[in-house]
Formats: C-alpha cells, structure tokens, sequence
C-alpha cells in the first residue's frame, strides 16, 4: 500500500468516526425535544441533522487548527500516530454506546491523539499550552451548562408566573424548535471541526497540506473565516449528518428522562438555548468543547430549579465517572492502534 492510499483510507476512517460522533451524540441533540413530546424521533432527527450540516457556514474553522495543531508536536505526527487515535476515538464511542453512557466524542478523539502521540514519542509529544484551555472547558463545560440551565429556566419561570399554564406550555413548544436547532447548529459547529482537524493532520503528515487549503480568496461562511478547503469542510459536516439521521438511540431515555423525570417544553428550551450557548462560546474561544457534557450539565440544571431532589444525581456521576475513565481508555486504546499500525501495518505501507 502506498502512502498516499494509506492516507485515504485514514481519511475514510475520519469520516466514519465523524459519521459515529453524529450518531453517538444525535440522542444528545433530539432527547430534549423527543422528551417533552414537542416533535417525533423521526423528525427531531431530521431537524438536527440538518442544522449539524447547515452548520458548516457558520463560525469559521479556528477550532480544527486547535487540533491538528496546538495539542501535539506536528514533528511528531505522522499517519500511524493518526491511525491510533482514530481507533481510540472510534471503539471508545462504541463501547459507551452499547453501555448507553452519553460520553463526549471530543473527549475521546483528543484522548485517542493523546495515547498514540506518546506511545511514539513520549509525554514530551503533548503542547501543555494548547491542553490548558481544552482541560479547562471539558471541566467546566457541565458547570457552564448546569448554571445556565438552571438561570434560564428561573428566568423563564418568573417572566411567566401570571400566564396559564397551558398557553405557556402551547408558546414553548414552538420555541423549543428553535432551541433546538441552535443546539444542534452549536454541535455541528464545534464537533465536526475535530475531524476537520485530524483530516488537516492526515495531509499535512503525507506532504499534501496544500491539499487542505481553501481558495486565495477563502471559503467564508456567515459567521467567520474558513481557513480550511471546502470538500473537507462539507464531507465532515454531511458524514455527522448522516450519522445523526442514523440515530443513538440507546441514549436518548438517559439524558431525556433519567437525570430528571420533570422536563418540559419550557424546561427543554431553557436547557437546550443554555447548552447551545455553552459551545458557542467554547467555539468562539477556539476550543473543542464536549457538546454532551454542556448538554447533561444544562438538563441537570433545569431540573434543580425543583429542588436538588429533583435530579437524580446518581447518572451525574455515572456521567461523571465516564468522563474520567475515557481519558486513560480511549488514550490506551489509541497507543495500542498506534502499535498496530506502526507493527502490523507498518511492513505494508511505502
């Protein structure tokens, strides 16, 4: 195998985990508004998944350069360290599918990097610098959420303490679309940029960076600069897309129902517009943000706004304790792909 196959089927490979994100994290985009009933599974799929694709002319690229370039030495990178995170990513997402754990798709490509970037050069391989803010959001990214959620929806609830209940529930059943829609806008936005971002490290690793630049005038979208060629910024949003339409269900009743029993329309678009928020801001800042911890974060919120009796903790930290296991999983799993490639497949590749 050449070089340059080897370099497409990795592309391949990105769009299929892109295409995973979309169905991994589609339960995280529709639980809200499939919960309180406001559309169908089959249309809250089709609704956020195309604002996952229209999302592409929005907000620049600035967060797939953070990641091919500013968490690991590009010396270091070349397409077996690639690979590896790939397949980190990839059967971390699979495995937390199956046990119905809305994990973070973002958390396991950059932890899959991760692992195989120092199973070839040692922990030397990571840039600290870049890893600050990133750390930093995936932290904070369910606290943003939880006290937004929970501010919103206290808002909410105080602007309409004289109006009827049921004319109040009929308002936000249509403004749940459009939270909705920003929510899902807001996750097209942030989670496809990752791949874009391995996909600029594929070509730049083969000497085809070229390859990944757009035109001399540039791609701009609505909200910003696209500092990366268009086919790759279309493919990934269309490859999340189609994933989103293939759905993860498994998921849907934990961050719908599970966390809190008491989600209604106003309490879905208070959570959904606080999430969508959340990862505007981690996308304007530059950083890859887990759009499911915002989203789980902001869900728990709205449900405090009941008591602390009124959110069942215990998948909090059944969440919680899967955004602490997926660091050293996913980066195990992706040193063993870099292993793989660089032992199995290495022979075959010239």
């Amino acid at each position: 195998m050449s070089l340059l196959t080897f370099a497409f089927v990795l592309i391949g490979a990105a769009l299929i985990f892109d295409f995973l994100n979309g169905f991994h994290d589609a339960a995280n985009s529709v639980a809200t508004v499939v919960t309180t009933r406001v559309l169908t599974p089959r249309q809250a799929v089709l609704w956020a998944a195309f604002f996952n694709f229209v999302a592409a002319f929005f907000f620049g690229t600035t967060v797939a350069k953070t990641i091919s370039e500013k968490l690991v030495d590009p010396q270091v990178v070349d397409l077996n360290v690639i690979f590896g995170a790939l397949v980190g990513a990839v059967v971390w997402d699979l495995l937390t599918w199956w046990w119905a754990l809305p994990t973070s798709s973002s958390h396991a490509v950059i932890s899959g990097y991760a692992g195989a970037a120092i199973a070839k050069a040692g922990w030397g391989a990571l840039l600290l610098e870049g890893w600050v803010p990133v750390l930093a959001f995936l932290v904070l990214s369910p606290i943003i959420g939880m006290v937004l959620g929970w501010s919103f929806m206290t808002a909410i609830a105080w602007m309409t303490r004289h109006s009827e209940r049921h004319a109040a529930e009929r308002r936000f059943r249509h403004l749940q679309l459009l939270s909705a829609g920003l929510y899902s806008l807001g996750h097209g936005t942030n989670d496809a940029q990752k791949t874009m971002g391995i996909i600029v490290a594929i070509l730049a690793a083969t000497g085809h960076e070229a390859w990944s630049q757009p035109n001399p005038e540039g791609f701009r979208g609505l909200g910003g600069q696209h500092e990366v060629a268009w086919w790759i910024v279309l493919s990934c949003h269309g490859a999340m897309a189609l994933g989103t339409m293939a759905g993860g269900w498994r998921i849907v009743q934990t961050v719908g129902s599970r966390i809190t029993p008491y989600l209604r329309p106003v309490g879905g678009f208070s959570a959904e517009l606080a999430a969508a928020t959340s990862i505007a801001l981690a996308t304007l800042a530059h950083v890859p943000i887990s759009t499911t911890h915002a989203i789980g974060g902001a869900v728990s919120g709205v449900g405090a706004t009941r008591g602390l009796h009124a959110v069942r903790w215990i998948w909090g930290k059944r969440i919680a304790w899967a955004w602490v296991l997926t660091f050293p999983g996913a980066a195990l799993i992706g040193a063993a792909g870099y292993a793989l490639a660089r032992f199995g497949l290495g022979p075959f590749v010239h």
